[in-house]
């Protein structure tokens, strides 16, 4: 049976054989963990799954993006990029090509007690996110592809629902735009940009981006908190 959890939009599958005929049931979303109700009293899928099913079928296979091959993707445990992580240990995706560059970011976000996953492809970055909501995700603008216009990882981020996507830092690395550019950092989505000639200052400016941040939405994150919302 294909799921889609309505709040985060993420894809999964579960055996049939699992699923209780006649009956409806509960799981957990892997992606944001949000209850998904699931009615299985009747054979016939929903129009949505079948909207869903039928868009994927018409989309040219050439047309196909790694977020949908990802998406199609049944759910396999070995994609998860931690096994086991404490309640309240920070965790951060680096999604960097260079050796070198990673090398110093790593070190920065190691001084930051982060707890740190390095995919090697966008494919794999795309995979580890369905699975778990990183505090902060440091990305090449040109990892996996030639066009930084056209990065996957970064299009799968700025399409996640706004309740999962406010609890991530997305640092952007560039050789376009200067080092803590708010402007360009809101037109690309994003938290915070890192030009390439600042990366030996790396856990500076991040500590000091964060801290912007963290004092920018102190007060709007308490009266979400209030009225329940998060």
């Amino acid at each position: 049976m294909n799921i889609t959890c309505e709040n985060c939009r993420s894809k999964f599958k579960i055996p049939d054989e699992k699923v209780p005929k006649g009956q409806k049931f509960s799981l957990t979303c892997p992606q944001c963990n949000t209850k998904v109700v699931v009615d299985a009293r009747s054979d016939t899928p929903s129009s949505s799954d079948n909207k869903l099913e039928s868009s994927d079928k018409s989309k040219p296979e050439k047309d196909k993006t790694i977020i949908d091959e990802v998406d199609a993707d049944i759910y396999d445990a070995s994609d998860k990029p931690f096994d086991f992580v404490e309640e309240g240990v920070k965790t951060a995706l680096l999604c960097e090509p260079d050796a070198a560059l990673q090398t110093k970011i790593k070190t920065g976000l190691h001084n930051m007690d982060y707890h740190i996953t390095t995919p090697q492809l966008p494919k794999d970055a795309l995979k580890q996110m369905r699975f778990h909501v990183f505090d902060m995700v440091v990305l090449n603008e040109r990892f996996g592809t030639q066009n930084p216009d056209m990065n996957p990882v970064h299009k799968y981020l700025d399409r996640l629902n706004m309740s999962i996507r406010r609890n991530i830092f997305v640092t952007l690395i560039t050789d376009r735009y200067r080092t803590m550019d708010n402007m360009a950092a809101f037109n690309k989505s994003v938290n915070l940009i890192v030009n390439l000639k600042n990366i030996d200052e790396i856990e500076k400016i991040l500590r000091r981006g964060i801290a912007d941040y963290e004092a920018f939405y102190r007060v709007y994150k308490r009266a979400l908190i209030k009225t329940g919302r998060v």
